[in-house]
């Protein structure tokens, strides 16, 4: 049986008094603009492009930005695989998906003959959404992992089926640069990576450059930085507004112009187990993802 999820009440779709959740304008200040060009609809679906959402350091809003990223793409009719890549499995818990009461996830799928992608992935309750989840089985494939030949291949082996059927793949990488997010670069067509409006966020940036640079090397030369996202972003302090200004000073066009705030909204779509797209439709928050999908398809 489930275990019952506590009770939130749906927000109603006025957020006054939420602060500011868009992305942000010149001021650094202002509400959200939709200046992506609206996506065309799609006559066929595929290849996917694979997109891995990652960085070392934890707390950026990586599981959260994947969850709504996807959501919103899906929204502009976009088939999307969500993979829960990280043994905390807070994709799929986010998701609604009691990750702990599973009998088959990605960890089977890596490390068991006989299992097919088709037996682990999930619909969610999000029409062209689906779900490759996790749970902490997951932690011992990258033990068991070292020993197998072409251990940097494993994950792209395991979702090259579904390839054709879906037209973005977006892989929720763990918060370290060890084998499974090795595993999620080494298959990966693009890389997103989420950057908390912090200091310390702002200089673990350039050990993942460095971690790129060497799977571009070694193991994927096709591999790119789709865009870095500005997230955990508070308009009424100035260090968050450095911070953000140093990061567009020093990646420039590779910031996307959706920039994610702070708001109360995120931990309670988590509780609630569905995506701000849905929860909140109509707030700042749900705007900046519908924003970041726009451009994630431009580009």
């Amino acid at each position: 049986m489930d275990t019952p999820r506590p009770f939130v009440p749906r927000p109603e779709q006025h957020y006054e008094d939420e602060p500011d959740t868009g992305s942000v304008p010149p001021d650094l200040g202002g509400r959200h603009r939709l200046t992506a060009p609206e996506p065309a609809p799609l006559t066929q679906h595929g290849p996917a492009r694979i997109i891995a959402v990652a960085n070392q350091k934890g707390g950026v809003g990586k599981t959260t930005s994947t969850i709504n990223l996807g959501a919103a793409l899906a929204e502009y009719g976009r088939k999307v695989l969500l993979v829960d890549f990280d043994p905390q499995g807070a994709l799929s818990i986010g998701l609604g998906v009691q990750a702990h009461e599973l009998d088959t996830t990605v960890y089977n799928l890596l490390m068991e003959r006989g299992v097919e992608i088709d037996d682990v992935i999930k619909q969610t309750g999000v029409d062209g959404l689906d779900l490759l989840p996790s749970n902490i089985d997951l932690s011992a494939a990258e033990v068991q992992l070292v020993t197998e030949v072409g251990r940097e291949q494993a994950l792209g082996r395991a979702i090259k089926p579904v390839l054709d059927r879906y037209d973005i793949i977006l892989i929720d990488c763990q918060p370290s640069l060890g084998l499974l997010t090795i595993n999620a670069l080494a298959c990966a067509d693009e890389i997103l990576i989420p950057l908390a409006c912090e200091f310390f966020s702002l200089r673990g940036v350039a050990l993942l450059m460095d971690t790129i640079e060497k799977v571009q090397d070694r193991l994927n030369p096709d591999l790119k930085i789709l865009g870095i996202l500005a997230t955990m972003f508070d308009p009424r302090t100035l260090h968050t507004r450095e911070v953000r200004q140093r990061v567009i000073e020093a990646f420039g066009e590779l910031v996307f112009e959706a920039t994610i705030n702070r708001t109360v909204r995120f931990p309670e779509t988590t509780v609630a187990g569905e995506p701000i797209t849905t929860w909140a439709p109509v707030s700042n928050g749900a705007m900046a993802y519908r924003m970041l999908a726009r451009e994630v398809i431009a580009r």
